[in-house]
């Protein structure tokens, strides 16, 4: 019987490995440690030098400086 290799192995060997430099850049980690990326819209606040992803800026400015956010009525 003929030895078998698994189809993603047989890949492998004849087009290489995938390219792994193709996954975003890391460019730090915000107050709340969530991963920055390349393209990502950053928040800083000069007053402590802290760096917030804009999707992060109403939890920073609530719990920090005590805003409080609402909807008009």
């Amino acid at each position: 019987m003929a030895d078998l290799e698994h189809p993603d192995n047989v890949h492998a060997h004849k087009n290489g490995y995938p390219n792994l430099v193709a996954q975003p850049k890391h460019a730090g980690i915000d107050f709340y440690g969530h991963e920055i990326l390349i393209g990502d819209s950053i928040v800083m606040d000069p007053s402590t030098g802290e760096v917030v992803l804009k999707e992060n800026l109403e939890n920073y400015l609530s719990e920090l400086y005590g805003f409080s956010f609402k909807t008009a009525e």
